[in-house]
């Protein structure tokens, strides 16, 4: 089973991803990235302020909200069927 750490990283890791597939570094003036997992509860909340760019931020935030979900839940299968 992986550590809460480790869940908080990959989650969080997958999100910038998600973000930064979408825009350049640059064109993201703030990007707040927020996961917690806590007694087998993942929490992740996006803000991302990208003004001047072509796509959607709220829709970028939430793709990357889901992606992080994703990327843990791809950990813990990975880890189950190693055992």
């Amino acid at each position: 089973m992986p550590t809460d750490e480790r869940v908080v990283a990959v989650a969080a890791d997958a999100a910038e991803g998600v973000v930064f597939s979408h825009y350049a570094r640059s064109a993201v003036t703030d990007l707040d990235v927020t996961v917690t997992f806590e007694e087998g509860v993942l929490e992740v909340d996006v803000y991302l302020n990208a003004p001047d760019a072509d796509a959607d931020p709220d829709a970028v935030a939430e793709e990357a909200a889901l992606a992080a979900q994703d990327a843990v839940d791809e950990l813990f299968a990975d880890e189950s069927n190693a055992a």
